[in-house]
């Protein structure tokens, strides 16, 4: 005996009932259509998207500077004018500085290259030269010019 699909006034098969232990449940006959990859967000973007999820992070590197156990820096120490002053500041913060767990000059060195780092694309030519030249006049400040 075969069985023949019975088709209903649209033209399309009735919904087939799958049964279950819980009884039966009706199951559609539509397709879906498959969604492209890039038209979905991962976890990463939607938390991106939100401004709300950025802001409490947006400046740990100023935190940093002001709580780290680093230096006890002068305010504003990396807007002087000139890189003598800046090696001259930060070499007197770290020979002073009962906050460093470091030799000071390692100590000045490596908060000179954390501000340049965190300041990135922010930092105009002119004051990102100021800050490089400010390396050199740290290293001979502490003596440790490369000879």
């Amino acid at each position: 005996m075969a069985r023949t699909a019975r088709k209903s006034a649209s033209g399309r098969k009735p919904a087939r009932k799958a049964a279950s232990k819980h009884g039966a449940r009706k199951t559609s006959t539509r397709k879906t259509t498959a969604r492209k990859s890039s038209a979905r967000k991962t976890t990463t973007a939607r938390k991106r998207a939100g401004s709300g999820a950025r802001k409490s992070t947006r400046k740990w590197s100023g935190r940093v500077t002001a709580t780290s156990d680093a230096l006890d820096l002068e305010h504003d120490v990396f807007k002087k004018g000139s890189p003598t002053a800046i090696a001259r500041s930060l070499k007197r913060s770290a020979e002073h500085s009962h906050r460093r767990k470091s030799d000071p000059y390692r100590s000045a060195m490596s908060m000179l290259v954390f501000y340049i780092n965190r300041a990135g694309r922010n930092l105009t030519a002119a004051r990102k030269r100021k800050l490089e030249a400010a390396k050199g006049e740290l290293r001979r400040a502490f003596g440790r010019e490369p000879g």
